[in-house]
C-alpha cells in the first residue's frame, strides 16, 4: 500500500511540474537560508577559535596601567614564575621603529623580550634561533625577524648572519620565523621584530615591565587569580592599576556569543521552512479540492480513510524532501562558492546542520500535509462522487 502511494504521489507531483516546483520554492529558500547561515557562522567560529588558539589559547597576559611608584622591574618576574599556577613568564614591550637594509626600509614593531617568550607564544622558527638568555645578559644587538620583515627588507627569508638598522642602530639577525597566513596576521598586517628586552627598553627609555605574557601550570583561571593576587600586593591593592586578560575567557565569551548566533540565524531560517510548509497546504487543499472525484471513485471501490489519508500525507512529504534535497545542493553550491572567495576560512555542511534540515523539512510535509490528507480521507463517497469542479 505504501509502494502505490508513493507512486500515485510521484505522478501527482509530476503532472504539475511547475506548481510542484513553486510549491518547492519555499521549502528550497529555507534549506539554503537555514544550511547557508549556520554553515558559515560555524565556519567563522572555527576560524576565529584557531587563531586565539594559535595566539596562545592558555595564557595570561598582564598590562600594567600604573606602577604605584612600584615599579616591575625584569627580575621581578622570577618571583611571578616562582607562583605555583604559573609556568613561565616573558616580558612584552614594543616601540615602532624605521628599519632600514641597503636601500630598503620599512616601519617595523620591535618586541622586546626573553627567552620563554618563544614557548609562551608557540613561535616556529624557520630559520637560526630565537633570543638566549646570554644575548638578555649582556644586552647583545641581536634580532629575530618574522618571515614578512625579512622579505621585504631582503627580497628573500634565509638572513640569518646579515644585519639590519633598526632606529639608528646595527642589530645582527639570528633568527628568522616561520611564515605566518593566518587570518589575525592578514588582517593586522605590519611587520615584526623581536630583540633582547634589555635592548628594546633602552631604545623605547622604558626600563620597566609594562607588560607581562604568562604561560599557566594547569588551570588557567587558577594562575590568573594567583597573578592578580600577586599584582594586587605589589601595587597597594589598586585593581586599576593593571589589567589581566585570560585568552581561554576570551574563548569561551566567543564560543558563547556564536552559539547565541548560530540559534538566531537558525530560527531566522526556521521562519523560512515554516512559510513554505505554509505553501505546502495550501497547494496540498487545492490539489484535494481537484481531485475531489478521484477520492470519490477510490472510496467507492473499497479504499479506506487509512489508504486515502497516507496518499496525501506522502505527496506533501515527497515534495518537502524534494524541495529539501534541491536546498542541500544549492547550499553546497553557495558554500563552495563562498569558501573560493574567502580563501583563508573553509565553509563546509555538517552532518549534523543536514540532519537539522531534513528533520525540519519533514516535520513541516507532515504537519502541513496532515490538515489537507484528513479533509481528503473525511470526504464522503457519495458527495464526493457527485462533485463537478
Amino acid at each position: 500500500m505504501i509502494i502505490q502511494s508513493i507512486k500515485m504521489a510521484w505522478e501527482a507531483i509530476t503532472s504539475n511540474k511547475l506548481r510542484s516546483f513553486l510549491t518547492m520554492l519555499g521549502i528550497i529558500i529555507g534549506v539554503i537560508a537555514l544550511v547557508v547561515l549556520v554553515s558559515l557562522v560555524n565556519g567563522a567560529t572555527g576560524a576565529v577559535t584557531s587563531e586565539i588558539t594559535a595566539l596562545g589559547n592558555d595564557m595570561v597576559t598582564v598590562n600594567i596601567r600604573d606602577d604605584k611608584g612600584s615599579p616591575i622591574r625584569l627580575e621581578d618576574l622570577d618571583e611571578i614564575s616562582a607562583l605555583d599556577a604559573v609556568h613561565q613568564t616573558a616580558p612584552s614591550g614594543s616601540v615602532n621603529f624605521v628599519a632600514k637594509h641597503g636601500y630598503s626600509d620599512a616601519t617595523v614593531s620591535l618586541y622586546g623580550t626573553t627567552p620563554a617568550y618563544y614557548d609562551i607564544q608557540g613561535l616556529d622558527l624557520k630559520y637560526g634561533r630565537f633570543l638566549k638568555t646570554a644575548d638578555i645578559d649582556n644586552a647583545s644587538y641581536v634580532a629575530v625577524l618574522s618571515y614578512s620583515t625579512a622579505d621585504e627588507l631582503f627580497g628573500k627569508s634565509d638572513v640569518v648572519g646579515e644585519s639590519l638598522t633598526i632606529g639608528g642602530r646595527s642589530f645582527l639577525i639570528v633568527g628568522v620565523l616561520e611564515e605566518d597566513d593566518s587570518l589575525f596576521a592578514a588582517m593586522l598586517g605590519g611587520y615584526s621584530v623581536y630583540a633582547p628586552f634589555t635592548v628594546e627598553s633602552r631604545m623605547a627609555d622604558e626600563p620597566y615591565v609594562t607588560s607581562i605574557a604568562v604561560s599557566p601550570a594547569g588551570d588557567t583561571d587558577n594562575t590568573e587569580a594567583q597573578v592578580s593576587d600577586f599584582m594586587l600586593a605589589r601595587l597597594h591593592q589598586d585593581e586599576d592599576a593593571f589589567h589581566i586578560v585570560n585568552m581561554s575567557s576570551i574563548s569561551d565569551a566567543m564560543s558563547t556569543v556564536t552559539g547565541t548566533l548560530s540559534l538566531l540565524l537558525g530560527g531566522i531560517a526556521a521562519i523560512s521552512l515554516l512559510v513554505g510548509g505554509i505553501g505546502i497546504m495550501n497547494i496540498m487543499l487545492v490539489s484535494v479540492t481537484e481531485r475531489t472525484k478521484e477520492i470519490g471513485i477510490r472510496k467507492a471501490i473499497g479504499a479506506g480513510k487509512k489508504s486515502i489519508m497516507m496518499q496525501f500525507l506522502i505527496e506533501a512529504l515527497m515534495v518537502s524532501l524534494m524541495g529539501c534535497l534541491l536546498g542541500l545542493v544549492f547550499s553546497w553550491m553557495i558554500l563552495a562558492l563562498v569558501s573560493a572567495i574567502a580563501k583563508t576560512i573553509s565553509f563546509s555542511m555538517s552532518l549534523g546542520v543536514v540532519v537539522l534540515a531534513v528533520g525540519f523539512a519533514s516535520a513541516i510535509g507532515l504537519i502541513f500535509g496532515l490538515y489537507p490528507a484528513n479533509k481528503a480521507a473525511n470526504k464522503h463517497p457519495i458527495d464526493a462522487l457527485r462533485y463537478e469542479g
